[in-house]
């Protein structure tokens, strides 16, 4: 049920300027964007009655000055909890049920080619392991996989590491993550052991991306391009590699900030701003038949 809550703008902006000051990863472009907001909310720029409105054009502000995607201020229609990070949580959780837990299909091709598509997103391990691990086991005796990302918005960096753990032999670095927040690095790896069968680190692995492919999905075929293992098919991705979080500014307003940014082990950096530049660039309507192609090719040889 959708509850309407009166608009205030002034604490709204408040409290976003405080939690970008406390919380962005780039501290002198929060300070920019401080700035920037409270410009802009004194000159009569945010004077609106309308929530989404507000989202918007704050969002508008927020990615003007170094065009974060992940930057953002979120309306939600029905109201939000105060809990951090819960807003997203709850908005996705029917993406999940509706989804067969985000991996929606599993297609043997011509050839002992499977299909595995991951979308909407690559959700919070708890919620995923299990159906993902399903999806894995069944595509584990294909000959080649096509990882179909196309579709796919993003996600948990940790379930992007389970998926790879199926992907490959051994345990592996995959990614850093450098964190604001204590200013810390944390390191993730691909596991040695694996529930069920894994489809190994050794059978051809393509992966199909579009301009819809976006943050955590962008890493699995950013982290898997830049260990050789799978050949990126499609259109360049979004361009997002800044883990974020979420904090409730209003019963129906959620501001997203970055709190990280990615570091390959391979590239030294990531792919923010220039999105996963695909090594057969292709319409993505087409990527499918091209990397099915290419496998059957490979295969052959």
């Amino acid at each position: 049920m959708t509850t309407v809550t009166k608009l205030q703008t002034g604490p709204v902006i408040d409290e976003t300027v405080r939690l970008l000051t406390e919380h962005y990863v780039f501290p002198e472009i929060a300070g920019q964007l401080a700035d920037l907001l409270r410009r802009r909310y004194a000159e009569g720029a945010y004077a609106v009655d309308d929530a989404a409105e507000l989202a918007r054009l704050v969002t508008t502000d927020l990615r003007s000055v170094n065009g974060d995607r992940h930057l953002g201020l979120h309306h939600h229609a029905d109201q939000v909890p105060e809990k951090q990070g819960a807003a997203v949580l709850e908005s996705i959780r029917g993406d999940f049920d509706t989804s067969l837990g985000g991996a929606p299909r599993v297609e043997l091709l011509d050839g002992g080619v499977a299909v595995l598509e991951l979308a909407p997103m690559l959700f919070p391990l708890e919620w995923a392991a299990e159906p993902l691990a399903a999806a894995l086991a069944l595509v584990s005796r294909a000959r080649a996989l096509i990882v179909d990302l196309r579709a796919n918005r993003g996600g948990d960096p940790d379930t992007v590491a389970f998926v790879c753990s199926h992907l490959l032999d051994k345990r592996t670095h995959l990614n850093s993550m450098y964190w604001r927040d204590g200013e810390r690095t944390e390191q993730f790896w691909s596991q040695p052991h694996v529930p069920g069968a894994r489809f190994g680190g050794s059978k051809p692995v393509y992966v199909l991306t579009s301009n819809h492919t976006f943050s955590a999905a962008e890493e699995l075929a950013y982290d898997l391009q830049q260990l050789g293992r799978a050949v990126v098919v499609g259109e360049r991705t979004r361009g997002g590699a800044h883990p974020r979080e979420g904090w409730t500014v209003h019963p129906h307003l959620e501001v997203s900030i970055p709190v990280g940014r990615a570091v390959n082990p391979v590239s030294g950096t990531n792919w923010e701003g220039v999105g996963v530049r695909p090594d057969v660039p292709c319409a993505p309507a087409d990527a499918l038949d091209r990397a099915h192609t290419l496998a059957r090719a490979r295969l052959t040889d």
